[in-house]
């Protein structure tokens, strides 16, 4: 039995990094066709028509719409603003450039992680894991040029989108700690489609986009989206949280690989050196602390 279990768990953690690397290949498509709303609402739209039921089904759903609050938060940090900005972004930079900087995530979680009442002392190896990660940013914006006159911008948004994706997780470790994930993410879902929705209706297009762009939008919302999160939660089951949160170390090189063999995008020195000192930033950071954490305000 352990050994079915230990198999399940490599087959779900490989097809996590798959799904979880290849959104940024999509939303390039999408974009091309439709507005950074509309591919961000119809994403959302389509998870939570998965998810929701599931969730109600298992009587998950009505305890975690206790917490409006903390839900609302959630969804604008987790879903609105990462959702709707990185697809914005990725009208300027490349779904490979934003792979990697999506990958600041464990960064942010670490400077941010004091605002939200978690304290954890700050050893050299973690100081030198920021240090080195953040230098991947500057890497990618001074060393390689191919991305274009906008690259600037796109990286602001594409920043903005992982402080949120870090932001999420503290949310829910600060006020949605006793509240089922999967409760509180069917509901967070349905909050951001209904946010997102009058800008999406307001940037619809005014024919019927392609069956590549329709199809990649299918494929975030199911895939990438859904079905993602409910293989993360079956890892997180399996192998415990840290072993899965290995996936975020994996997925940007899938984005990275797959849009410059499909996409054809420039991937450059700069690139490569910031992907490998954000992810080797990453790993240094997010160590275990040598230090005793300090009590949560």
């Amino acid at each position: 039995m352990e050994l079915d279990v230990t198999w399940r768990a490599w087959i779900t953690f490989t097809a996590l990094c798959v799904v979880w690397g290849v959104p940024y290949f999509f939303i390039k498509l999408a974009v091309s066709e439709l507005s950074p709303a509309c591919v961000a609402w119809t994403r959302i739209t389509l998870a939570a028509a998965i998810l929701v039921p599931i969730a109600a089904r298992r009587g998950v759903l009505r305890p975690a719409l206790a917490h409006k609050g903390a839900v609302c938060a959630f969804a604008f940090a987790e879903l609105v603003v990462p959702f709707f900005l990185i697809a914005f972004g990725e009208q300027w930079i490349s779904s490979s450039l934003a792979g990697i900087l999506i990958a600041t995530v464990p960064l942010m979680v670490i400077v941010i992680a004091p605002w939200f009442g978690v304290h954890e002392r700050l050893g050299m190896r973690r100081l030198l894991g920021l240090a080195i990660g953040f230098s991947g940013v500057v890497a990618l914006l001074g060393l390689d040029p191919g991305h274009g006159p906008m690259l600037a911008a796109g990286v602001a948004l594409l920043l903005i989108s992982a402080v949120g994706y870090a932001i999420g997780p503290l949310v829910v470790q600060r006020h949605l700690a006793d509240v089922d994930e999967l409760g509180a993410l069917a509901a967070s879902l349905v909050v951001a489609s209904v946010v997102l929705f009058p800008i999406a209706l307001a940037t619809a297009p005014d024919h019927m986009p392609s069956a590549l762009a329709l199809s990649s939008v299918a494929t975030l919302g199911i895939m990438c989206t859904a079905v993602a999160l409910l293989l993360y939660f079956y890892l997180i089951h399996e192998t415990g949280a840290a072993r899965a949160s290995i996936v975020a170390y994996v997925s940007p090189a899938i984005a990275a690989v797959l849009g410059v063999l499909v996409l054809h995008e420039p991937f450059g020195v700069g690139s490569l050196a910031g992907l490998i000192m954000i992810l080797f930033g990453s790993w240094l950071a997010t160590g275990r602390s040598q230090q005793p954490a300090e009590s949560p305000a």
